[in-house]
């Protein structure tokens, strides 16, 4: 990748009983084109006893997009939504207004050892729709699109580029990119992106302009449309990127506004329970601090 701004190592942060490897944002780089927050989550082995548990919780003014590499999780939501994700198939949840909801280990799981690795994302909805009606939207494994060019492998998780679109329905200009190697090989898609870019090196190793970069790290370039690198053989990475917003984004816990009244209200009407509830949980995260 020409002109990388930040080199960044995932760090660790804990989500409920689970421990994932938070990628953004941090300190110096808040957001990615529209994307404001994406967690690795595992890999992780759980035995019989131990379980994804996520218990409902809020989200305003983003959509959730949850990606396995392996394992399963159930999603409960206030629209009514019971929908288990498994590796390769897209959870798109639009917050808007507001939606609650749970993520947890399937019932057909809970008793047995189980493994789960996969990545959860948030994307910040334009200023104008940071109202408008939840939705959720489940996208299978074999609707998005990919394809094979001189033996690497990639898939359009979401978004549009190299002239294709994913079914996921986004509503701002952006990318989620996979690509995987058995061999070598350059990776010249100059043109093909546009805005910023950040590229995570899942496993394996790329180099670019003489530098090696490992797996766990992000790179990041404000200069998508010059995306060049090599990867080693047996590698795999996820560009993530697309035309950033004009307006700054604050977030608070699950909540993402352009001001920050907006989240002020959010956190009221949680811990007042005024959030929709999720049909077939009852649980309830409360609202940090308190």
């Amino acid at each position: 990748m020409s002109n990388i701004d930040f080199i960044r190592e995932e760090t660790a942060a804990n989500i409920g009983n689970f421990l994932v490897g938070r990628l953004l944002p941090f300190r110096q780089k808040r957001s990615i084109g529209p994307f404001v927050f994406i967690d690795h989550m595992g890999p992780a082995c759980l035995a019989d006893h131990e379980n994804l548990d996520i218990g409902p919780h809020p989200h305003i003014g983003l959509s959730t997009l949850t990606y396995l590499f392996e394992g399963s999780i159930f999603h409960r939501d206030s629209l009514g939504t019971a929908m288990e994700i498994t590796p390769g198939a897209v959870n798109w949840m639009t917050g808007g207004k507001g939606v609650t909801h749970s993520e947890r280990t399937p019932e057909h799981l809970r008793q047995r050892d189980k493994f789960l690795h996969g990545l959860q994302i948030w994307v910040a909805l334009p200023k104008a729709l940071e109202f408008m009606e939840p939705e959720f939207h489940h996208t299978e494994a074999k609707d998005i699109p990919a394809w094979e060019e001189n033996g690497v492998k990639y898939k359009l998780v979401a978004g549009e580029a190299f002239g294709k679109k994913s079914p996921v329905p986004v509503y701002s200009k952006l990318y989620m990119i996979e690509i995987k190697t058995t061999e070598e090989a350059l990776i010249d898609i100059r043109g093909e992106l546009y805005g910023e870019s950040g590229l995570y090196i899942l496993e394996g190793e790329i180099e670019s302009n003489g530098h090696q970069y490992g797996a766990k790290q992000i790179l990041i370039t404000k200069d998508a449309h010059l995306c060049s690198f090599t990867m080693k053989a047996n590698t795999t990475v996820y560009i993530f990127g697309g035309e950033p917003f004009p307006e700054e984004r604050f977030i608070y816990w699950n909540f993402v506004a352009t001001d920050k009244q907006t989240i002020e209200e959010a956190k009221e009407r949680w811990k007042n329970h005024q959030f929709p509830t999720v049909p077939g949980d009852d649980g309830y995260v409360p609202l940090p601090g308190y």
